[in-house]
């Protein structure tokens, strides 16, 4: 099989979309399939306002529609709805070529908690974006729900996985901090809603590991809070099993891939009844779900570390990439079936 990937996430950016295609083009690779990314590195760049962190692509649509054919691929996935993604869109249905996308974000959420622009509009561009094409990836139950009823079509499922060998219990690993740690792993900014974990009063210490623009705001809002910075691979892997509890606060997720890093580690998840944990999180033996974080958080305290890690084994990356490569083939037969 020939692939092209078009995302406007890539590197050097950290989140779970560009985790997730990673392992999709690692995993496809390996297996013999010819996967060419299309991505921001490839442009040049101007930073996202209020996010400079994140890259946006100028270019055109000759010059993505030329990368596109000359990769020839048999499928072309369109990941994003960033400007990469709309180029890629527009040639796409300018040549009649058949496309899959996958909806990551909750784009209009994000956009409302940082600017005053109605989640009707924006919700109306992303079905315009995703409609187009000929299947949209959701990653649970709760959120393919809550797209149809919105008017989304042709929606496919694509869970995600996690590494169980990096992310493990490791009995040894100590952050010096006093216990129970509770901690939060991810990209440090509004729409993420960390103050729900900063500000509650819990035993212990609570931790924050990453980066991003409302990092300077909550340190110097949460002096009790310690802020350890973006941590990758092995480092990540031992401050995850130094901790206690996984506290995930967030409201827009779409699925948050370090809840599979967090139980795989062995730490119990406490989060909000919301898309993204209420699909993962599925056994109370795993995590507490709760409109009130706090006692989410101190009911973790008392939950099973190996039953957690347990759960965690059933989210393989293997599975996910073959669940992906499963619905760009099935998205290319539906657009056929529609044709005849």
């Amino acid at each position: 099989m020939k692939l092209v990937i078009v995302t406007d996430a890539w590197f050097p950016q950290v989140n779970g979309v560009v985790r997730s295609l990673q392992h999709v083009v690692e995993t496809l690779s390996a297996q013999g399939d010819e996967v060419t990314v299309i991505a921001p590195e490839a442009f040049s760049t101007l930073p996202l306002p209020t996010y400079p962190d994140i890259r946006l692509s100028i270019t055109t649509a000759r010059r993505v529609g030329r990368m596109i054919e000359a990769a020839a691929p048999d499928f072309v996935h369109i990941a994003t709805e960033g400007p990469l993604g709309l180029l890629a869109r527009r040639h796409c249905l300018a040549t009649h070529r058949t496309f899959t996308t996958s909806y990551h974000t909750k784009f209009p959420e994000y956009l409302r908690a940082r600017a005053p622009v109605p989640v009707s509009l924006s919700y109306r561009f992303m079905r315009w974006f995703h409609n187009a094409g000929s299947g949209c990836m959701v990653a649970t139950p709760t959120l393919e729900a809550e797209l149809e009823s919105r008017g989304f079509r042709n929606l496919m499922r694509w869970s995600r996985g996690v590494d169980a060998e990096t992310f493990r219990p490791r009995p040894e690993a100590d952050l010096g901090l006093k216990r129970p740690v509770f901690m939060n792993v991810g990209r440090v900014a509004v729409e993420k809603n960390l103050a729900a974990f900063t500000s509650l009063d819990l035993p212990g210490t609570k931790v924050v590991v990453g980066g991003g623009p409302a990092l300077a705001d909550l340190k110097a809002r949460f002096p009790d809070v310690v802020f350890l910075g973006e941590m990758h691979g092995e480092e990540l892997a031992e401050a995850y099993a130094a901790a206690d509890v996984f506290v995930f606060p967030s409201l827009t997720d779409t699925f948050g891939n370090v809840l599979l890093e967090a139980l795989a580690s062995g730490l119990p998840v406490a989060a909000f009844p919301v898309t993204g944990p209420k699909d993962v999180i599925t056994d109370p033996r795993v995590g507490a779900l709760s409109e009130d974080l706090r006692e989410a958080c101190l009911k973790c305290l008392d939950l099973s570390s190996e039953a957690a890690r347990e759960f965690a084994l059933a989210f393989t990356w293997e599975a996910s990439v073959q669940e992906f490569r499963d619905n760009v083939v099935r998205g290319q037969g539906s657009a056929l079936d529609e044709a005849a």
